[in-house]
């Protein structure tokens, strides 16, 4: 994903609302479960971090793209923004094309 293409997401997710919330029991597999149907529907969520929870919300970030097979846009405090790309026939997000360059991860 480029800076550009991050920067995007940034923006989108500004006006979002967490829509799940990891607590004191930390990630359960219900919750990964849920997170990656999320992500299959609706391509970039926001996820809140719960005082009560001990993990760091970076690493938390880490093992959930991982799970998801999705893309940590960015972590802020206590919210975590993922995105993974939806299926083809049912992209709701169009990013920037990347630069010249082409690189991508």
């Amino acid at each position: 994903m480029t800076s550009k293409q991050r920067a995007y997401l940034k923006s989108l997710a500004m006006t979002m609302d967490p829509i799940f919330q990891i607590g004191k029991s930390s990630l359960t597999p219900e919750n990964t479960a849920a997170i990656a149907e999320a992500l299959e529907a609706r391509e970039l969520i926001k996820i809140s971090v719960l005082q009560n929870c001990m993990d760091d919300p970076n690493e938390i970030a880490q093992v959930v793209a991982e799970r998801t097979r999705s893309q940590v846009v960015q972590v802020i405090g206590k919210k975590i923004v993922l995105y993974k790309e939806g299926k083809d026939n049912k992209k709701k997000i169009e990013l920037p094309k990347a630069g010249k360059s082409g690189a991508q991860k």
